[in-house]
């Protein structure tokens, strides 16, 4: 079965265009080292929880969005290959300095799926 990467930032609202940017040629990366999908999505109905959300989870402020991510590999043996392309590819800016969001407040992990409809 396969394998996910899920990730949760907040981007400033004036950075989203540079996100979208990145994002861009960051599926085109790691699709051209065989991901199998690769998934942005902007917060449309995000609301701030009393305990627990998605704003919560990244310390999101009044002037950031949140955005949820995927990738889907063929499993993980490829997922490991694959990023470690994708982390040493040059065409992607992967110092902090560079990224439009805060990476320390970026939730990020591994998932193997047990069901996919």
């Amino acid at each position: 079965m396969s394998y996910v990467d899920g990730f949760v930032i907040a981007v400033p609202k004036d950075r989203v265009e540079d996100y979208k940017a990145m994002a861009r040629l960051g599926g085109e990366v790691w699709k051209e080292f065989g991901a199998l999908s690769y998934v942005e999505t902007l917060g449309d109905d995000t609301p701030y929880g009393e305990l627990t959300s998605f704003p919560r989870a990244v310390q999101a402020k009044d002037d950031e969005i949140v955005v949820f991510s995927w990738i889907v590999y063929k499993d993980k043996a490829s997922r490991d290959e694959i990023m470690a392309k994708v982390m040493a590819d040059p065409r992607l800016k992967m110092k902090p300095e560079d990224m439009p969001f805060d990476g320390k407040r970026m939730i990020f992990g591994g998932f193997v799926p047990f069901l996919d409809l």
